[in-house]
């Protein structure tokens, strides 16, 4: 687990064994598709999907430098084409990819 949700985990109320436990149950949930739906409508757009959160959370690693291979790991997939599709590159990414070579190679400007 990342030290963020190590963190988050500390800081939530323990009220039963179970980390996401049904408030009227206090066992696991079932599915956590209710409650992520339920979460959804009051909090993002009604077109946001949970596997929308997946393909986000890819994004984010690659566009803050994180290689293919890590992404690959981190999500589970056997195949990096599979991750390819689930991470996409910003503008920005882009651009600063693409500065590097001007950074590196000097640019001779005509007199």
């Amino acid at each position: 687990m990342s030290d963020g949700v190590v963190d988050l985990l500390t800081h939530m109320p323990h009220v039963c064994l179970y980390v996401f436990a049904n408030p009227k149950t206090l066992l696991p949930y079932a599915s956590i598709y209710n409650s992520c739906d339920t979460a959804r409508k009051s909090v993002y757009s009604k077109d946001v999907r949970m596997h929308d959160l997946r393909h986000s959370f890819a994004s984010f690693l690659v566009n803050s430098g994180r290689g293919s291979y890590e992404v690959q790991r981190i999500l589970g997939h056997t195949q990096i084409k599979t991750t390819q599709t689930y991470a996409h590159l910003s503008q920005e990414s882009l651009l600063a990819a693409a500065n590097e070579v001007s950074n590196t190679v000097p640019i001779l400007l005509p007199h």
